[in-house]
């Protein structure tokens, strides 16, 4: 559906736009790299205002959000296009193209969402969510005016500016952020982005909502020792209790480099816990992804692919009284 869209600015008959960092200027009927905003007759336009691509009632597990809500599920919607160009996206189908949607209006979703069972909100998810940033956002308000209790997430690459992402995050309650890497240089060839700003997201996010963190460890790019370091050293400074989610990258759309070796990923969680006191593996099998107390080592949620069972008592570990930052 097309829409008026958010943040720009006319420059004669062309427009800027102010969404993301990339701040495409359009001449009329061009389209920004997202490919969903356009100039449409020196108005910002979004032609997946509302556009469902992919819709399901996930475990909220699966997003991956291992401290927010666990054993709840989520309802979770996706459209299409993104502001990345990331040559291994996993999700490439509805990032990249084009393909059929339905479209679902903000007070729809929201009357599914609530009518759901064990469902603790809606998660904007499977394409970027901050390029269909106006229906995000009306959906988002909405269902906190009316439902409080129910919870918005993101997950997101985090490539978005300052001041749409601040008017957003009042209603949002957790994010799982992609941090793809911590070279410039990897940014800019691989996933077409600037680092910085992703950084940028992560701290302002993390002061107004719950915050995990994914980073895709690919074979022989961002997976060194050194790099992994980096990521958890950084987000240690910013809050040692930030999960951290390291995932195993296997060949998908233009990238085909063999999948990141097992001892790779057991090695760099080893690395990351130096750091962070809760690090998980995705994509890998027959791993230990349960929450232990980070004092005393009780076990505290225990997991079993995506479905969990939790031990904790007001916030606390049953055994030595550690606070744990878990929202239930």
């Amino acid at each position: 559906m097309l829409h008026d869209g958010l943040f720009y600015e006319k420059y004669d008959d062309k427009i800027k736009c102010l969404l993301c960092p990339h701040n495409c200027t359009m001449a009329k009927e061009q389209f920004g790299l997202c490919s969903v905003r356009t100039n449409k007759d020196g108005i910002l336009k979004t032609i997946n205002y509302g556009e469902i691509t992919a819709i399901a009632n996930d475990p909220i597990e699966k997003k991956p959000l291992y401290h927010f809500k666990p054993m709840g599920n989520i309802l979770s919607v996706g459209s299409f296009g993104c502001n990345f160009s990331c040559g291994f996206c996993q999700n490439y189908r509805v990032a990249h193209y084009k393909p059929k949607s339905e479209y679902i209006s903000s007070d729809e979703l929201i009357e599914r969402c609530v009518n759901l069972k064990n469902n603790v909100g809606i998660a904007f998810t499977y394409n970027e969510p901050s390029i269909w940033y106006e229906y995000v956002y009306e959906t988002s308000k909405k269902l906190k005016e009316k439902h409080p209790d129910f919870n918005i997430v993101l997950v997101t690459n985090g490539y978005i500016e300052l001041e749409p992402l601040l008017k957003l995050l009042p209603y949002v309650d957790a994010m799982n952020i992609d941090l793809k890497s911590f070279q410039q240089e990897y940014y800019k060839k691989i996933c077409g982005g600037d680092f910085k700003a992703v950084l940028k997201t992560i701290e302002e996010s993390n002061k107004k909502c719950h915050v995990e963190i994914t980073t895709l460890l690919v074979n022989g790019l961002n997976d060194s020792r050194e790099e992994i370091e980096k990521i958890a050293s950084y987000l240690g400074k910013l809050d040692k209790n930030i999960p951290l989610h390291l995932s195993r990258y296997f060949p998908s759309y233009k990238m085909e480099r063999p999948p990141t070796k097992i001892d790779v990923m057991l090695e760099g969680r080893e690395i990351a816990e130096k750091y962070l006191n809760h690090v998980y593996l995705g994509n890998v099998g027959n791993v230990d992804n349960a929450t232990y107390c980070p004092k005393c080592r009780k076990l505290l949620v225990e997991r079993k692919d995506f479905f969990s069972r939790v031990y904790i008592k007001n916030n606390r570990c049953p055994e030595c009284g550690y606070k744990i930052k878990i929202l239930l």
